[in-house]
C-alpha cells in the first residue's frame, strides 16, 4: 500500500511538474491582441530608453531622475513653442548624423547587421 502511494504522489509530482512547464510554454507564445501590443509598448519604451543612455545622458546626470525628466520637459515645452519647427529641425539633423556615425563605427567592429534602427 505504500508503495503504491508513493508511485502515486510520483506520477502527480511528475504531473504537475509537466502541466506547469506546459503552461509557461503557452504564456511565451500566447498571441492574444492585448499581449502583442503590451509587447509591442514594452519593447518601444527600451528602445527610447536605449537612446537616452546612448546620449549620454544617464551618465552626464548621474542617473538623476528628476534631472532627465525635467530635460524631457524642456525639450517638450521647446517643441510646443514658436521655435518647435527649428528646433525640430536641428534635432533631426544631429541626431541622424548620430545615429549613421553609430552605424559606421558599429559596422566596423561588428559585421553582424546595423545597431540601431533607422
Amino acid at each position: 500500500m505504500r508503495q503504491q502511494l508513493t508511485a502515486t504522489r510520483t506520477a502527480l509530482l511528475r504531473n504537475r511538474g509537466a502541466r506547469n512547464r506546459h503552461q509557461a510554454a503557452k504564456a511565451r507564445h500566447d498571441m492574444r491582441a492585448w499581449q502583442v501590443e503590451r509587447r509591442k509598448r514594452t519593447r518601444h519604451l527600451i528602445e527610447l530608453g536605449g537612446l537616452v543612455v546612448k546620449a549620454g545622458i544617464v551618465n552626464l546626470t548621474g542617473d538623476d531622475r528628476a534631472t532627465i525628466f525635467g530635460a524631457l520637459l524642456w525639450c517638450a515645452d521647446k517643441l510646443q513653442s514658436d521655435q518647435g519647427q527649428q528646433s525640430r529641425a536641428l534635432w533631426v539633423a544631429k541626431g541622424k548624423q548620430a545615429l549613421e556615425a553609430a552605424l559606421v563605427a558599429h559596422s566596423k567592429t561588428d559585421s553582424t547587421g546595423p545597431a540601431v534602427r533607422r
